[in-house]
């Protein structure tokens, strides 16, 4: 009976390690999507503003689609 304890407490052990790599990938490639769209947001600002420039048209009549951006931890 105590080896079968040991065993599946070793097992959940295993587990939830795994569990735990699993979710500190995820946060990095969480984070790294984040930063991805904020830069690409700014981006996107830029080349509106650049083209409403060129059309002499001042940026409070651009329309610009609002772009949300996730909550770093």
């Amino acid at each position: 009976m105590r080896d079968q304890i040991e065993n599946r407490l070793s097992d959940l052990k295993n587990e939830y390690d795994q569990g735990q790599k699993i979710l500190a990938e995820l946060n990095e490639k969480r984070e790294n999507t984040a930063q991805a769209m904020l830069r690409i947001s700014g981006a996107i600002q830029v080349l509106e503003e650049l083209l409403a420039k060129e059309e002499n048209v001042p940026m409070e009549a651009v329309q610009t689609e609002a772009v949300e951006l996730p909550q770093l931890r």
